[in-house]
């Protein structure tokens, strides 16, 4: 039995020839990432540097799944929401058009789940994800992305200079 990743044939761009790549690495070429499993430590700075290379898209949504009033976005945070996307454009036409609509079914999916996580009106986030917004941390608080915004946190517990206490993070 095999042991490891295993290696499919890519083509780059450019390239006559496909050469052998490792699974993930054709994934993240094709600006696909992969989550099975929940995310914890370990994986924490691996998800994340990979989102803010692929995409920052998806991390609202992951945003969305955490534990309501959890949720923290610091001062400096941009957060986006948008409509889902395909990288399947090259498909021929009968592939594409399944895409299209795995595509909508997908929107739907998603557009429900910001609706219920965030108390707005499915036609509201519907309208919202037909173009890019991005929103400071305090226009996600307002929309209900978040719970609460970093610097509140740092107000509520230090009266001194602002510094970072793992005993602030106790309680929640």
């Amino acid at each position: 039995m095999p042991i490891g990743v295993p290696k499919v044939p890519y083509r780059i761009p450019g390239d006559e020839e496909a050469t052998w790549v490792d699974l993930y690495n054709v994934m993240y070429r094709e600006r696909t990432l992969f989550l099975g499993q929940e995310i914890r430590c370990e994986i924490t700075n691996h998800i994340t540097g990979l989102m803010v290379y692929l995409t920052a898209s998806m991390a609202s949504f992951i945003l969305l799944g955490g534990e309501p009033t959890k949720r923290i976005a610091f001062p400096h945070a941009r957060i986006m929401l948008h409509q889902p996307a395909s990288a399947y454009y090259r498909a021929r036409t009968p592939e594409f058009l399944l895409e299209v609509e795995e595509l909508h079914k997908v929107r739907e999916m998603i557009t429900r789940v910001y609706a219920l996580r965030t108390g707005k009106p499915f036609w509201v986030v519907s309208e919202d994800m037909e173009r890019d917004i991005f929103m400071s941390a305090d226009e996600a608080k307002a929309y209900g992305l978040v719970d609460i915004v970093g610097d509140e946190m740092i107000d509520e517990h230090c009266d001194t200079d602002p510094v970072w206490f793992p005993e602030m993070f106790k309680d929640w």
